[in-house]
């Protein structure tokens, strides 16, 4: 079974990767933090306040979430995960983006060839119906399909 969602392209592009899901606002820097720091091959999400994301792989998912939360440094740490190549293939926001987090993104986009394509305002639906390991593909016109 398949949903297709209709969000606002902030780095537009095409994707198809596998989801990892928080239910609450992700820590960038506490999530990101300990892999890139230990320049890890792939980042594990390192903020135990996050029960959702905490040790499991981010580098390569798409990470579905209402929003970001804490520090300034969220941008550059998002950047920084581009440019190192661990980076998430997308971040898919139910409600709008935050500033933090569109910093980074478009820095990524413009400084890094490693684009992470985000979408934001995809609505609760979204978060309520995808699920970790669900299958995500992402259009370039900002429509999002989730498949079991």
């Amino acid at each position: 079974m398949k949903k297709e969602f209709k969000g606002r392209n902030v780095v537009a592009g095409t994707v198809q990767t596998t989801a990892v899901v928080s239910k609450n606002g992700m820590n960038t820097l506490a999530t990101f933090q300990k892999s890139l720091l230990a320049n890890k091959k792939t980042v594990l999400g390192s903020d135990q306040n996050n029960p959702d994301l905490y040790k499991k792989e981010i580098t390569g998912k798409a990470i579905c979430l209402p929003k970001t939360i804490g520090s300034t440094t969220g941008g550059m740490v998002l950047q920084s995960a581009a440019a190192m190549g661990v980076a998430p293939k997308a971040m898919l926001f139910s409600e709008s983006i935050d500033s933090i987090a569109a910093a980074g993104v478009i820095l990524a986009d413009v400084w890094t060839e490693n684009s992470i394509v985000t979408v934001d305002k995809l609505g609760q639906d979204f978060l309520d119906y995808v699920k970790d390991g669900m299958t995500v593909t992402v259009k370039q016109d900002g429509t999002v399909i989730v498949e079991q």
